[in-house]
């Protein structure tokens, strides 16, 4: 295939749908722990639609220029929730915020396991170069395709975005997880800042900061599950 549109195409889809799958798992979430936020604006649905309509910039404006022309997919998205309703169950809150990177994992997960039984099977086989979209590729050398560039975006993205988003900097929803751990007065704080418009800019220009020193490691080790017997420099 033609990899400039079709991989950035790829990209783009990948994204719209990894990150309503996460949104969607926060707001179903939210919903059975008692905040019904979520739900009542649509937001418990892996129709991408109400959460384009909640982000129209960061779900669809953003992911295509990044897609089309840096070759990823870059955006953002957001549930909404009852404050009051974090602050009265903060382990909740918790699961709530955990939930959006679970689903991500369970994504990456079946992608991958999709990756295994072909490579067991003899469709799929290591490519002699691996890139973010080319972590297999189609027995008998015929190159990246949809299936193979689609799965292996699968696979790395929501990898990305399950610890990227696990992070423990406010806005991201691994502070609200961290501080489950934190002394209660800690955690007060730490909630106190997600609501902070500034430093939750500050904490995004952190993470923006330190994920690219994880995001080879993070690549490598998926190579190492997906090709366990073969090297990669």
């Amino acid at each position: 295939m033609e990899l400039d549109f079709a991989t950035g195409f790829v990209w783009f889809a990948a994204f719209l749908f990894s990150t309503t799958v996460h949104e969607a798992m926060h707001a179903w979430a939210a919903w059975r722990l008692g905040d019904p936020t979520a739900y009542q604006g649509g937001q418990v649905s892996l129709s991408p639609v109400p959460h384009v309509q909640r982000e129209p910039i960061g779900m669809l404006v953003m992911p295509l220029l990044t897609s089309f022309t840096q070759g990823w997919a870059v955006g953002w998205a957001s549930c909404p929730y009852d404050p009051q309703w974090a602050a009265r169950y903060p382990k909740r809150a918790a699961l709530m915020a955990a939930a959006g990177p679970v689903g991500n994992l369970l994504v990456a997960t079946a992608a991958l396991l999709v990756m295994k039984a072909g490579l067991l099977g003899g469709w799929f086989i290591a490519p002699d170069r691996v890139s973010f979209d080319s972590v297999i590729e189609l027995a008998g050398g015929t190159g990246p395709t949809f299936i193979t560039t689609g799965l292996s975006v699968l696979v790395v993205m929501n990898v990305f975005l399950c610890v990227f988003n696990m992070l423990p900097l406010p806005p991201l929803d691994g502070s609200a997880v961290f501080s489950i751990v934190l002394p209660e007065r800690h955690a007060s704080q730490m909630r106190d800042l997600q609501s902070n418009g500034m430093m939750s800019m500050i904490g995004l220009l952190v993470a923006w900061q330190v994920f690219p020193f994880i995001t080879d490691p993070l690549f490598a080790l998926v190579l190492r599950v997906v090709h366990p017997g073969d090297s990669y420099s």
